[in-house]
């Protein structure tokens, strides 16, 4: 019983190692997550097209410390020392109400949905890496709780921080 075992299994071998490697089947890479050719981003203050203050700023400080963070890239305040440059603008911030209560009508949790377009831009080539993209974040939060909007918007803000921070990843 044992020689047609070991005879199976010395046939199988080398039909086993003649099979290519998970990387052209499962995607699998060990190439850089993001762009090797960028080593410092200069962010410019995101614009802020809506009647609310004060998200912008919330928002840059976000993606600063994300990008540091998470990414290989530094921040610099210069745009002549950065090797790239990521720019944008808050096209909305909306509130809207998700669950409100049936007596009296008043809103028990609410949603804040920020709304952004992004541009990142490879300084030395003057490749657009990221082109007009529109990102959305939410975040829900409830007044019972102690929680206001500008909580929620800080949550979304980070939310949206991480998405952009994503967008700067390279294509599989």
């Amino acid at each position: 019983m044992w020689p047609t075992a070991v005879v199976v299994l010395a046939a199988s071998v080398p039909a086993i190692l003649a099979l290519p490697g998970c990387s052209g089947v499962a995607g699998y890479s060990n190439e850089a997550l993001y762009p090797a050719e960028i080593r410092s981003v200069c962010l410019e203050m995101f614009d802020n097209r809506s009647f609310r203050r004060g998200v912008e700023y919330a928002l840059s400080d976000a993606l600063a410390k994300r990008i540091e963070a998470t990414t290989p890239y530094k921040i610099v305040s210069s745009r002549d020392r950065a090797d790239s440059i990521i720019s944008g603008q808050l096209v909305s911030i909306d509130q809207s109400a998700l669950s409100i209560e049936r007596d009296l009508a008043i809103p028990l949790e609410k949603e804040v949905v920020l709304t952004a377009v992004v541009n990142w831009k490879n300084l030395n080539t003057g490749q657009l890496m990221i082109n007009n993209r529109t990102v959305v974040a939410t975040a829900s939060y409830s007044d019972f709780q102690d929680q206001d909007f500008t909580y929620a918007s800080a949550l979304a803000a980070n939310k949206l921080a991480q998405k952009i921070v994503e967008l700067m990843e390279t294509k599989w």
